[in-house]
């Protein structure tokens, strides 16, 4: 850590300023225990924020970042962590205590890498008779329970709120880079009280986590929150995670994910990412596509446990497990994407399939393909191509299940409570084995129409024998597992209940190419009990309106702090709704026409006056004649009156 203080051009954190240097224990240092000084003062220009159990100092200027609207990406984190030390420690006879939960014994989920394997658990199942089960509480260190390691921590909040709110944890490595970052992190820990669980560590997180890639010195949980992509540090973490041990990965660089630019999300994730309606849900595959990809090159493979598109970024929690025969079926979990360009019609191709067992072992070979002709089967257009992506399962629903069923019955422990329960329950409401989905308004839009209900479509394709589900990463979603016939034949009997103008249809376009072929399926828009979703039954709040004003990604941090607050606040103002014209001031808007002045201003008989501006309207009869005919100044040219320069007449002054 001195090494690198030094090669940074800083001093070490002034938590060990007070320390001899001989007195520094180099092996304390080096594990990331050694405690933070005394308590300072703060500084002048601080603002202190409470989230959660935390309460953190943050400097006034942009020094360390920090965006209070991720607040519900650290109350999901606490929460699945939570349930899974739950899990963990339940299988080592210890039970957990969660504040604010009533003490009834929880059944709990053993999560292993085989499927078939799962099974029901009673806590503290496995102790002898007479035995008093173990528990492990907020705040407290539980020497079996697990090692935390934050790689990008800043300020410390994430670590600290590990601390104080989710029990059974062993140890919290809070890490930075920053030596600012990490001087806040010791204040800000001897602030709540929690050295004893969180070590402030000064490193960088690749390093740090390439340093701890033996089995004994992984760690059971990894949370990298970057600014931007995480694709630097997915490597060092899949091999810095324990056994089955929780990787949790959030992604905000959106405009990459959501094929703005595909080269760059090749270059990062190893997958091209397409424009579609679908792209949200197209980033979270991807995303995990990466993680498996990396996690093979070391025989290892990765288990979504819970994946998340909120506001702008995603969010996925993964398990990684070492297998070399599992390794093998990555291939056949992974997909392209076939995109038609004009109707967004979507066929996904798998990259492997498997052939069957042989021996006790399962064969795998490359899967045959594509799924597609070279022309659109429905609009004649040609067709995109995406991916690979990761094409199964992209949640565990028993485990998202605890989850929630956790957050109900203890609403008051997060401040987004309510969000994570109404977005928890649209995930179970998902079809997992359905990857990707459409958009209501994009289908109606593809053939000129207006937009049925959502009931109704369902409707129509439960009537059809077909399963319908949402999607938590679009509101008006339609994921299925019908054909794209069966979805475009139900759209060509709603074009027959709301007609549209065929003749103002290009031959050319998708519309009339669709509408041209007569629907095999008859479909049914009767509305059906089963169409409208529970969640959507009992209103829950399952899709985030703007938590605030100019919301979205902050800045990055800044060295020094150059940018001060306002100065922040008046651009991130400016750069809201940049391709919308906004809404202008009358007298701000004459003010700036003024600078357009009319052709008679210029001459000097405007009788505007300073109020002249190039669109006020031509001079009424009664203005022209108050200027004296000796005042009128001579043109170059007098031109006889005629048909045709009355029309040039109207033409000029129109154009004034």
């Amino acid at each position: 850590i001195r090494e690198t203080c030094t090669q940074t051009n800083s001093v070490l954190p002034r938590c060990m300023e007070g320390q001899p240097q001989e007195l520094r224990n180099p092996a304390a240092m080096e594990n990331g225990t050694e405690p933070c000084g005394e308590e300072r003062p703060s500084e002048a220009q601080e603002t202190t924020v409470t989230e959660g159990a935390a309460k953190i100092a943050f400097p006034s200027a942009n020094e360390v970042f920090y965006n209070p609207v991720q607040e519900f990406n650290r109350d999901l984190t606490c929460a699945v962590i939570t349930e899974f030390a739950r899990v963990q420690l339940a299988a080592k006879g210890i039970q957990i205590k969660v504040p604010g939960e009533k003490d009834v014994p929880k059944v709990v989920v053993n999560l292993s890498e085989q499927e078939e394997e799962k099974a029901e658990l009673k806590e503290g199942a496995n102790l002898a008779p007479g035995d008093q089960p173990r528990t492990a509480a907020v705040g407290e260190i539980c020497e079996e329970g697990l090692r935390v390691l934050e790689g990008l921590a800043a300020s410390g909040l994430r670590s600290i709120r590990f601390a104080r709110e989710v029990p059974g944890l062993q140890s919290v490595v809070a890490n930075d880079a920053s030596a600012r970052a990490v001087d806040l992190m010791c204040r800000n820990v001897q602030l709540n009280g929690v050295a004893h669980l969180v070590h402030p560590r000064q490193a960088d997180a690749r390093m740090l986590m390439y340093q701890h890639q033996k089995a004994s010195e992984r760690f059971d949980v990894i949370d990298l929150d970057p600014y931007g992509s995480p694709a630097p540090f997915l490597d060092a973490a899949v091999q810095a995670v324990s056994e089955g041990g929780l990787l949790c990965v959030t992604c905000t660089d959106m405009a990459v994910l959501a094929g703005n630019s595909g080269e760059t999300c090749y270059s990062k994730y190893g997958a091209m990412a397409l424009k579609s309606r679908a792209c949200h849900e197209m980033a979270l595959r991807i995303v995990l596509h990466s993680l498996d990809l990396r996690a093979n090159c070391y025989q290892r493979f990765v288990v979504p446990l819970l994946s998340v598109s909120a506001d702008f970024y995603v969010r996925v929690f993964v398990r990684v497990f070492t297998g070399q025969a599992k390794v093998k079926a990555s291939a056949s979990k992974q997909a392209l994407v076939f995109q038609c360009v004009g109707c967004g019609t979507f066929h996904l191709q798998r990259l492997g399939k498997a052939l069957g067992a042989s021996g006790g072992r399962v064969k795998f070979s490359a899967a045959c393909g594509p799924p597609v002709a070279p022309e659109c089967g429905h609009c004649g257009q040609r067709h995109q191509l995406g991916g690979p992506l990761w094409a199964e399962p992209i949640h565990d629903l028993d485990f998202v299940g605890r989850v929630l069923e956790a957050v109900s019955t203890n609403p008051g422990r997060f401040h987004t409570s309510e969000r994570i329960r109404g977005v928890l329950s649209v995930v179970t409401e998902e079809l997992p084995d359905v990857p990707l989905y459409y958009a209501l308004d994009q289908l109606s839009s593809t053939v000129r129409c207006s937009t049925p209900s959502l009931l109704q479509l369902r409707s129509a394709l439960l009537h059809a024998g077909f399963r319908v589900s949402l999607s938590h990463a679009c509101k008006n979603a339609v994921k299925t597992d019908a054909p794209s016939s069966a979805l475009w034949d139900i759209m060509r009997c709603w074009e027959k209940v709301c007609p549209v103008k065929r003749e103002r249809l290009s031959e050319s376009s998708p519309a009339f190419r669709i509408l041209s072929v007569e629907p095999r399926l008859q479909a049914n828009f009767t509305i059906r009990d089963d169409a409208n979703p529970s969640s959507r039954q009992r209103g829950l709040k399952r899709f985030q309106a703007n938590p605030e004003a100019n919301w979205g990604p902050r800045p990055r941090a800044r060295p020094g702090g150059k940018a001060a607050g306002e100065a922040m606040e008046e651009r991130r103002r400016l750069h809201q709704n940049k391709r919308k014209e906004p809404a202008e001031d009358p007298v701000q808007r004459a003010a700036r026409l003024k600078t357009f002045p009319c052709k008679r201003f210029k001459e000097g008989t405007c009788q505007h006056g300073d109020q002249c501006c190039y669109s006020h309207s031509s001079p009424t009869p009664e203005d022209t004649a108050e200027v004296a005919p000796g005042d009128r100044p001579e043109t170059p040219s007098q031109n006889p009156p005629g048909p045709a320069n009355k029309e040039m007449s109207s033409l000029q002054l129109s154009f004034v």
